[in-house]
Parts: structure tokens; C-alpha cells; sequence
């Protein structure tokens, strides 16, 4: 992997930090300063490669990865449709967009049987959000903490003050709900009973790693089937084998109206989403299928990248693999904190392959981000728990890895530690 990185355009940090000030965003540059103003050039499996040398276990990526970078099954799959047809007219008849959708809701609770593939979560929650108003759910039920996306469909169903603030007026007729709350959320259904659009995710991953009390999905299910309601599930970062099952969703046995896939969804390597619904749910874009469209739907190269993500999952058990290893992951990390910097964690807290670690502030999460950054490790915030440092690894780390992950932890929150001490009394 050396080989490729050193083989990449001989861009200086100088160089890129400035072209970022000038065409993208002095927030980003100034963040990635924070890092040590390192480039990735390279990635393969669990790694990250720089320009200057170094590499990083990869536990953050957003829950994209969850088989890794590069995963060979994906990589092949794609290259034989880069090679061939990588875009289509959408006009004709094209087998990748059919395979695809199969091989999607083959994995899908039952009855989910039709998709519209996009490009990002937030674009499948728009799609979600445009079939409820089809059906005449013209209200939106999301829940605090909740993250949904930043269009401003999706932002309105984000509930963060400081997202929102700047685009407001957003959609109208929208409630932010505590999460978890089952009689809160029978309340607002029952007092507008046949239009409520429901979206909720089954861990909030943004949130900080939320988990619900056992039975609040089957309870919102059956709440909206009673009231009328139309269920979404945000699967965008839980699903796809994150949680250790297909959907978070599975645990219960839930059948939403509609789930929305994306993130791990692109096999870690293009940029997929999708809605899919039941045939009735879906029968307003079954019979005008010019009612919701997007150029880049169903694109025949992220088309190959959806059956491979698919291919590997299976082929590999990533399943059994990632519930494996966050059974393995979790205690090691609560292990570790506790150990190394006690009075400075409020929780442990994860589910398959999603893990947050809860300080007691927001600023020793951003710390501790750089210090295990320091040692090798990538992991990231959460953006509406801004206290929590989440990560989530990939379903193929060897026990190596793992090895290499837990004694970087370790010596990470240690060296917190000693940063703090050495910090001015009441200086942060």
C-alpha cells in the first residue's frame, strides 16, 4: 500500500490547506489542522494511508465501511461495469438497476418489495418524507436526537436547534418526540390520527448512540398501524449488517412502511442510498414514475457496488462476523475507559458494530478524537451528542487489529490524562 500512496500526486499539505480555504471551507481546513493537516491518498480493508507515510486503523468513516475499504468482491464488481457500461440513458431497459433492487430486497423485511435508489441518506429521506405526503400524511413525528440529513426536508425532521436555525422557516407541522417514548408518541398519534409520517432510527447513531428500551420499535409499529401513521425507518447507518442483522429493524421484527439504506449500502466505495416500501406504499411512484426522479438514480456503476456490498456481506457471513466482534469491542473499550480515565466517562454504550464512549463534556470528546488520531485510530463525533466519540469498525477486523486498537486506546486516554494534569487549574 506504500506503493500507492507514494504514487499519488506529490500534493504538500500547504498546497491542499490552502485550496480548501479557497474553494471549499476555511472550517474544514482549520478541522483538519486540528489532525495534523494529514492527507489520505489510500485505502485498503481496515486502513487508512497518507501522504507522508502513515497509517491509521479505520474505526470512524460514519458507517460507511462496514466491510472495509476496497473489499475485493466490491471492487470486482465494479470494475467489470466501469469497464463496460458505467452510466446509462435511463431511457432503456438496463439489468444492473433490476439486479440491483433484487439483491436489496432479498435482504429486506417481508412485503418491502419496490425501490428508488439514491445518492444520499438525506435524498432517501426526502423520498420517504414525498411518500408520506402522497398518502396524505402531512405531519412529521421525529424524534430528539434524531439525525435525518440537512436538505431541508430531511433538517426538518433533524431536531438541532443549531442545524436548523439558519434555514428556518422549514417544513411546517413537524414534533420532535423523546426517543424511546412510547406513550409520548401515542399521544401525538392518536391527536392527529391518519397523518403522521413517523420517522425514527432504531440506535440513533448522530445522537450519541442511543439505544431504545427493548419493545419501543414493535411499540411504534403497532402504534402507527393503530392511528393510522405512516413508520419510516432511518436505516441509513444501522442497516447493512452495522447492528449485527441485515436491519436494525430485525430484532423486533418490525415492518416499517418504508426503510432508507445508504452508507455501507455503496460497499464502501460509491455513494448509494435507497427508500424501499411495500407495493402499496409505493404505488404513487409505480404509476407516475416521472413523479420522483434524479438523474443519477440507479446509475449502473453504483448499481454493481450495491449487488457487490450485498455479495460480500453474504459471502463472507459479515453478520455473524460484526455481531461477533461487537460483542468482542464493547467490553474491551468500557474495560479500558474505566480503567484509564474513570471520572471523565458517563457511559459505555453500543449495539453490533456502533459504540459510543460518553465523557462529560463535549470538549474531552474532541480530545480524545486527536489523541487516539495520535495513535493510529480514527473513530468520530457524534453531531447531535456532541459529548460522544463513536466508532464503527469495519465487520472484517482481525484479531490483530483488535489488538492494535485496544493498546492504542489504552495509551490514548492515558495521555488525556496527562494532558489534562498539566493544564492551568480550571483551564480546559
Amino acid at each position: 500500500m506504500t506503493t500507492i500512496a507514494s504514487a499519488a500526486r506529490a500534493d504538500t499539505e500547504e498546497e491542499i490547506l490552502g485550496l480548501y480555504r479557497a474553494h471549499l471551507s476555511k472550517g474544514r481546513a482549520t478541522l483538519a489542522e486540528l489532525f495534523g493537516s494529514h492527507m489520505e491518498v489510500a485505502s485498503e480493508g481496515s486502513w487508512i494511508y497518507t501522504s507522508d507515510g502513515e497509517d491509521f486503523l479505520n474505526l470512524g468513516g460514519y458507517g460507511v465501511f462496514t466491510m472495509g475499504a476496497r473489499h475485493p468482491i466490491v471492487m470486482d464488481a465494479i470494475t467489470r461495469q466501469l469497464r463496460s457500461h458505467p452510466t446509462s440513458t435511463r431511457i432503456l431497459l438496463e439489468p444492473t438497476v433490476a439486479r440491483a433492487a433484487e439483491a436489496l430486497v432479498s435482504t429486506t423485511p417481508p412485503g418491502l418489495d419496490r425501490v428508488h435508489f439514491t445518492l444520499s441518506g438525506a435524498e432517501a429521506v426526502e423520498t420517504a418524507l414525498k411518500l408520506g405526503r402522497a398518502h396524505g400524511k402531512r405531519r412529521i413525528v421525529s424524534m430528539i436526537g434524531g439525525y435525518h440529513g440537512k436538505t431541508l426536508g430531511a433538517l426538518s425532521a433533524t431536531a438541532k436547534e443549531v442545524y436548523q436555525r439558519p434555514f428556518r422557516p422549514l417544513l411546517p407541522d413537524v414534533t420532535h418526540l423523546p426517543y424511546g417514548d412510547a406513550k409520548r408518541l401515542e399521544q401525538e398519534l392518536a391527536a392527529h390520527p391518519g397523518q403522521c409520517t413517523v420517522i425514527l432510527e432504531p440506535v440513533q447513531g448522530e445522537g450519541g448512540v442511543i439505544i431504545p428500551p427493548p419493545g419501543y420499535l414493535k411499540q411504534a409499529e403497532e402504534l402507527c398501524r393503530r392511528y393510522d401513521g405512516f413508520l419510516v425507518m432511518d436505516e441509513v447507518q444501522t442497516g447493512m449488517g452495522r447492528l449485527g442483522t441485515w436491519w436494525g429493524c430485525d430484532a423486533e421484527q418490525v415492518v416499517p412502511d418504508v426503510l432508507l439504506a445508504g452508507k455501507a449500502l455503496g460497499g464502501g466505495v460509491l455513494p448509494v442510498s435507497a427508500a424501499v416500501a411495500g407495493r402499496a406504499t409505493f404505488a404513487p411512484f409505480d404509476k407516475d414514475p416521472y413523479l420522483h426522479t434524479a438523474t443519477f438514480s440507479g446509475q449502473p456503476l453504483l448499481m454493481a457496488a450495491v449487488q457487490g456490498a450485498v455479495a460480500a456481506i453474504r459471502e463472507e457471513d459479515l453478520l455473524t462476523r460484526g455481531a461477533a466482534l461487537g460483542a468482542q469491542l464493547l467490553p474491551l473499550i468500557r474495560e479500558t475507559v474505566q480503567r484509564t480515565i474513570p471520572g471523565l466517562v458517563v457511559d459505555v454504550r453500543g449495539a453490533g458494530l456502533l459504540i459510543g464512549v460518553e465523557l462529560i463534556e463535549a470538549g474531552l470528546a474532541g480530545e480524545l478524537l486527536i489523541e487516539l488520531f495520535n495513535h493510529g485510530i480514527v473513530a468520530n463525533h457524534s453531531m447531535i451528542g456532541s459529548s460522544v466519540v463513536r466508532f464503527t469498525p469495519p465487520a472484517i477486523l482481525t484479531d490483530r487489529e483488535v489488538t492494535t486498537f485496544g493498546a492504542a486506546l489504552d495509551r490514548a486516554t492515558r495521555d488525556l490524562v496527562e494532558r489534562r494534569a498539566r493544564m492551568p487549574k480550571g483551564g480546559y
